[in-house]
């Protein structure tokens, strides 16, 4: 069967789309409703830097909890808490509640968006045939860069009506993607209790969660600084979007021809072709320089991310996949807020070498293991 035709991935993408979108639209959504409701944008960093960390501690807990009592009826639970705590910030932001309070409930769709991106990833492996799968994953990183860009655009849309209606479209969008849950299991893919299947050592799972880590640290390195990478350049700042279309572009068309071939690649090059992005990201070699790096890494950023996903379905008990994938997810987000930290507090030339130091080690821990 051609993915083009599959019914059922196309209504996990959907799914899997609706409930990346809250946390695209999170960040603007949240410096919006604050300025406009206790005038202070610096609120709603302050509420964005909770939901980040809710995220990143609740992802492998709750996702144990899916592999536990069963991914598809455990995940349309997580996405009806997210919506519940959306619409009760809602209304709580409407009743100019205090800031404690609305602390306090945005960590409940923090915790919930953690598990529930490696809840979706399981249930692809129940979704696809395996031969399907470089494919699928592909076509969906491709997918995801759009939502990353639609979210915020959405949210700009949407609070020309209201600061508080971007809010209530994540609840929205929370419950249409519970709506969407994959609920068939195939045989292939039946639950199995938690002692049945024994876990590789961790040591087998470092080199992509490396990979994941490279990539979340090096792609920070960019996305948070568009604005000096072309100030360094003697540009305005109407030349910073310009960085961002570029990468987003490459990152799109490198998963786009991943998805076309079916086949996911040598992971190593891809890393190569990072460590040589970042070293010329480095370098300042003027415009040429700065469009070369930006293609290359966003070229091989996708096809990267698809061979990580695809491994490590290879390597996680069927009975531990949601734990594992939320793990990855997470250590991604870490290495993207340790790349935001070291655009803070570096040089920008330095900030990039991280990323390539990264690369490099991640590729070596790939060339030492026989999981290639």
């Amino acid at each position: 069967m051609s993915l083009f035709t599959h019914r059922a991935y196309w209504r996990w993408s959907a799914g899997v789309q609706f409930a990346r979108l809250p946390a695209t639209m999170a960040p603007l959504a949240f410096t919006l409703l604050t300025t406009a409701t206790v005038g202070s944008y610096r609120l709603g960093g302050v509420l964005m830097s909770v939901y980040v960390v809710a995220e990143m501690a609740g992802a492998v807990p709750l996702a144990r909890v899916l592999d536990r009592v069963g991914v598809p009826r455990g995940l349309t639970t997580l996405l009806l808490l997210a919506a519940t705590g959306f619409a009760l910030l809602t209304a709580a932001a409407a009743m100019q509640a205090p800031t404690t309070v609305l602390l306090a409930l945005v960590v409940v769709p923090g915790a919930a968006a953690g598990a529930s991106s490696g809840g979706f990833r399981t249930l692809l492996a129940d979704t696809v045939d395996d031969e399907l799968l470089p494919r699928a994953v592909s076509l969906d990183a491709a997918i995801l860069e759009c939502a990353l860009v639609g979210g915020p655009v959405l949210v700009t849309l949407l609070a020309l009506a209201g600061p508080l209606l971007p809010l209530a479209a994540m609840t929205v969008v929370c419950l249409l993607a519970a709506v969407l849950v994959p609920r068939r299991v195939s045989a292939r893919h039946e639950a199995v209790a938690a002692d049945d299947v024994p876990s590789p050592p961790l040591s087998t799972y470092l080199p992509w969660l490396c990979c994941a880590f490279t990539v979340g640290l090096l792609l920070s390195t960019i996305e948070v600084a568009p604005l000096p990478l072309v100030h360094r350049l003697g540009a305005p700042d109407t030349a910073a979007p310009v960085v961002i279309a570029v990468l987003s572009a490459a990152s799109i068309a490198g998963s786009a021809l991943c998805a076309w071939r079916g086949k996911t690649g040598d992971p190593r090059l891809f890393l190569a072709g990072l460590a040589t992005g970042g070293l010329a990201l480095a370098a300042n070699l003027g415009w040429p320089g700065l469009i070369g790096s930006l293609t290359l890494i966003g070229g091989c950023t996708g096809p990267l991310v698809a061979a990580t996903s695809v491994h490590l379905q290879r390597l996680l008990p069927k009975n531990r996949r949601s734990a594992g994938f939320s793990l990855s997810f997470t250590v991604q987000a870490c290495g993207f807020g340790l790349g935001s930290l070291a655009v803070g507090v570096l040089p920008l030339w330095l900030a990039p070498l991280f990323g390539v130091g990264s690369a490099v080690i991640a590729a070596g821990m790939l060339a030492a293991s026989t999981i290639t």
